[in-house]
């Protein structure tokens, strides 16, 4: 009987131990991935805020965007009905908030409208994730004044970094950014053997022109974060009636707007938009 059992707790004991070489390997394989992902992690930061200024602009008749928040602007959709006035001074649209509805006199009837305060949606917080590519590059320092178009610029440094006696390889990818180029190679060291030597000079459009190759970085936003701007110099006006053509209406709520005896005052801005039409009222940055 314990014949029998040596063979079969040597058998078991074998066993255990290519688990063990095993698990120990692939321990080794996640602790150098964890080792490479501390090197790009996840940032979180926080975005500085911005003064945003209504200027009078809108654009007509468009489609509310999915994603109201731009790198530039904010847009700001206004519904048939509304209009949106924007004073010189913060505490102006405040007495002007302190009354919810207004009536306006006309020379046959009075209007009454709704006031409330307005607030732009704002990106507060954007957590990203960034990685370095092992198969692209990124060919930067091109003069402002190359006289080639963007095919045949793309068509030459595919060629020049397509050679290997220039260090490189076959070229599978190939796209113009905002002042440089991005090439992607079929060999992962391709690219980080241009990127290591780092400079080159190419011919383009008849001049050799030095130019740099570096790492390329991809980044993701993984989440972001919306919060409320309040906008303390304007206020929106809803329910607008469809009494009076566009202009007209215009003119009749500034007045109304500026009157001191209704809390109001001098009006930088207002934009009305009629019934049956929509816009976008467009915020940029003060400096912009």
């Amino acid at each position: 009987m314990e014949g029998r059992k040596a063979p079969f707790m040597e058998r078991q004991f074998h066993i255990i131990q290519e688990e063990q070489a095993r698990l120990k390997m692939r321990l080794q394989e996640l602790q150098q991935l964890k080792r490479e992902f501390e090197n790009y992690p996840q940032v979180p930061f926080l975005v500085p805020e911005v003064p945003l200024v209504f200027q009078g602009h809108i654009q007509q008749g468009r489609e509310v965007p999915r994603s109201l928040v731009s790198n530039l602007q904010i847009c700001y959709p206004l519904h048939g009905g509304s209009a949106l006035v924007t004073f010189d001074d913060p505490k102006v649209a405040k007495q002007v908030l302190q009354q919810k509805e207004h009536k306006i006199d006309l020379e046959e009837c009075h209007l009454r409208v709704q006031v409330q305060p307005l607030e732009l949606p704002v990106v507060t917080t954007i957590q990203v994730s960034s990685q370095i590519s092992r198969q692209r590059v990124l060919v930067s320092g091109f003069p402002a004044k190359l006289r080639l178009s963007e095919e045949e610029l793309l068509d030459k440094l595919e060629i020049f970094f397509g050679k290997t006696k220039n260090g490189g390889g076959d070229v599978e990818i190939r796209e113009m950014l905002h002042g440089a180029v991005m090439l992607g190679f079929a060999k992962d060291e391709v690219a980080q053997h241009l990127c290591q030597i780092g400079e080159f000079t190419v011919p383009l459009g008849g001049q050799q022109v030095p130019l740099k190759v570096s790492p390329y970085m991809s980044a993701e936003i993984q989440k972001a974060e919306i919060g409320s701007q309040p906008m303390p110099q304007s206020v929106l006006v809803l329910n607008i009636p469809d009494v009076l053509d566009g202009p007209e209406m215009h003119d009749i709520l500034e007045i109304h707007f500026q009157k001191p005896t209704r809390g109001g005052g001098e009006v930088e801005s207002l934009t009305f938009v009629p019934k049956g039409q929509r816009g976008l009222a467009v915020f940029t940055s003060e400096s912009g």
